[in-house]
């Protein structure tokens, strides 16, 4: 059973969730109050534990013994403590007893890695026994398999409990986890600034026209497309996808040589139909203009709104081309590989009524510390970074200044990190990258989209493209001695539940499951959950569990195995939220599907970390 209830302890924003498995208190469904408020602590506590997980009382600050060969610089293998430690010591995993203040995260599964295998901070909730003895590490990523999920279906997953003993909860990265910033919080590492990179937070300076393509920006510390917004960040943040009315970009034309990336500006002036396009801007990499053009609405314009679109009445007079028109040039020119950059670009491509999924928006990028929904202005941005005075004529902004002002915002960004800009002394490195500066060799085994943006020079970078790929390309760089960190994903479950939620009449069985769930008592509910689940799943589920138990025993010995799940149905919860914001009729209330939507947010945000050395 899952609880998520407010803690007397904690203030107003924070509470305590606590996960429990009892024979008197079987799974049922998830509860979490209306007034739940930040990260819960989490518990999980079952009658029988694990050799190899056993749950000890906190201990205190525990290090590595001296003399273990590790300050001389160089990178010892394991076998070189063999004499410190004795011929029959044996590396382990103790959890420590979990504490009224303490919340495990992703960032804390990630901290594992480079403690183990790098220069990382000993985390405060593990122990590891003979740490030096540890050869390499396994961390896989499983999403979609949250607590709720396992517990229900523990017999086909025995495995885990078997391999690794009992999981630590983890909370998922946000209230609605997204699939890229998962991956994002256990692949990145948070490291000290050096004092000149602070530094260069605060220097004003232009980042456009220094480069004439992509192939310009060497040496920076994540690729361009790692800046791109995810489906949710679109989707958050109103970007047109499927639309009625909307013309989609399309593939470049073989052979072809599209513009890697594209600034746009646009202006618009209020007709009787509401905003319409009146003019629109893209400019190169160089900050040359590519497309600069003025169009004439569909309706009659009510207000040229010259103050901010300096458009007059003066120069529409002529202007004969439509929004049918431009959309046919505009596609000409921004394919569906191009990188389209801009400030608030879901106005302009709602204005333009196109359909883009490769956008750097400024306005994400640069965040506001007064949280997501709050925006910074593009001419406040210009004038503290770039020392740029724009939108200050009287007479109406310059698209094609705005689109110049955007792109080297981007520009600065992709140089210097995402960090650029925020105030905290801390950024985001790659943990290839990290790993690499202490001595340690890592494999990424992942689909191209993951290798793009975390893998670097130092690294193995396997493409896969299935469940089975991943598993025999991970047993054979496990079995590589110089390898000393292996990172794959097995992705048929959430691949799975992308279908599912995808499906109209599969979407309207779980919500109406969730409804019913809510009104069982404990252990109804937890019958119901194991004997709804539907074949396919079980089979899902039962398949991942053998790959699971295939890739342990290819481990080495001592090697340390990290089974991370990330989050739960997030699929289903995204989809209850479209529902519910596009007004879709259904056969089921508002208020129940709201009340069954709150229930499966948090139980997708309840995640899991199973942990275990192979012995």
């Amino acid at each position: 059973m899952v609880y998520l209830q407010k803690s007397p302890q904690c203030s107003n924003a924070s509470a305590t969730a606590t996960i429990s498995r009892k024979k008197v208190a079987p799974l049922g469904r998830w509860v979490r109050p209306k007034l739940f408020r930040g990260p819960p602590f989490i518990s999980l506590s079952s009658e029988r534990q694990s050799p190899r997980s056993v749950t000890t009382p906190a201990a205190p600050t525990m290090s590595t013994p001296s003399g273990s060969g590790e300050a001389d610089g160089a990178a010892p293998t394991a076998s070189t403590y063999y004499d410190v430690y004795g011929p029959d010591a044996k590396p382990d995993v103790v959890f420590k007893e979990a504490t009224s203040n303490s919340t495990l995260n992703l960032q804390d599964v990630q901290g594992l890695v480079t403690w183990v295998i790098g220069d990382g901070i000993l985390p405060s909730w593990v122990f590891i026994k003979n740490k030096p003895l540890i050869p390499k590490v396994i961390l896989l990523y499983v999403p979609g398999l949250d607590a709720a999920l396992y517990m229900s279906q523990s017999r086909l997953l025995s495995s885990l409990k078997e391999l690794c003993g009992n999981p630590k909860p983890v909370l998922a990265s946000s209230c609605i986890p997204d699939e890229r910033h998962t991956i994002d919080a256990l692949l990145t590492c948070r490291v000290k600034r050096k004092r000149d990179a602070q530094a260069s937070n605060h220097s004003h300076e232009s980042a456009g026209g220094k480069v004439s393509s992509l192939d310009d920006l060497k040496d920076v510390p994540f690729p361009v497309k790692y800046y791109t917004l995810s489906a949710k960040d679109l989707e958050d943040n109103g970007y047109p996808s499927s639309l009625s009315g909307f013309v989609p970009t399309v593939p470049a034309p073989s052979g072809s040589c599209p513009h890697e990336i594209l600034a746009l500006d646009c202006e618009m002036c209020v007709t009787a139909a509401g905003f319409e396009l009146t003019r629109v801007t893209l400019v190169n990499i160089k900050g040359e203009v590519v497309l600069d053009k003025l169009v004439k609405p569909a309706n009659p314009i009510t207000d040229y709104n010259t103050r901010f679109s300096g458009i007059t009445a003066e120069m529409l007079s002529d202007v004969t081309t439509t929004l049918q028109e431009i959309q046919e040039e505009f596609i000409g020119l921004v394919y569906k590989e191009t990188i389209l950059v801009g400030h608030s670009l879901e106005n302009d491509l709602m204005a333009l009524r196109i359909s883009h999924d490769l956008v750097i928006d400024t306005a994400v990028l640069y965040k506001y510390n007064r949280g997501p929904r709050c925006k910074i202005a593009l001419r406040v941005l210009a004038n503290k970074y770039l020392s740029r005075e724009i939108q200050n004529t009287g007479s109406g902004h310059d698209s094609a200044e705005d689109a110049r002002a955007a792109l080297d915002l981007a520009l600065l960004k992709i140089k210097y990190g995402p960090d650029f800009g925020s105030l905290p002394s801390f950024s985001r490195r790659k943990l290839a990258s990290v790993l690499h500066e202490s001595g340690k060799k890592c494999s990424l085994i992942d689909d191209v989209g993951v290798l793009d943006r975390y893998s670097d020079a130092s690294c193995n970078s396997i493409a896969v493209f299935s469940d089975d790929d991943a598993l025999s390309r991970s047993m054979k760089e496990v079995k590589n001695d110089n390898i000393s960190f292996v990172w794959t994903q097995f992705s048929g479950l959430i691949s799975y539940l992308l279908k599912r939620a995808q499906d109209p009449e599969k979407l309207k069985s779980c919500v109406a499951e969730a409804i019913a769930l809510k009104t069982c008592d404990r252990k109804t509910a937890r019958k119901r959950a194991k004997d709804q689940t539907c074949p396919e799943l079980k089979e899902i589920l039962s398949e991942l569990d053998k790959k699971i138990r295939k890739l342990y025993d290819t481990l080495p010995e001592n090697a340390m195995f990290i089974i991370c799940t990330g989050h739960g149905d997030t699929p289903l919860v995204q989809r209850l939220k479209k529902m519910l914001n596009h007004g879709e009729e259904t056969s089921e209330s508002r208020k129940n599907i709201v009340e069954a939507l709150e229930d499966l947010q948090a139980q997708a945000e309840v995640a899991l970390c199973f942990c275990c050395v192979k012995h």
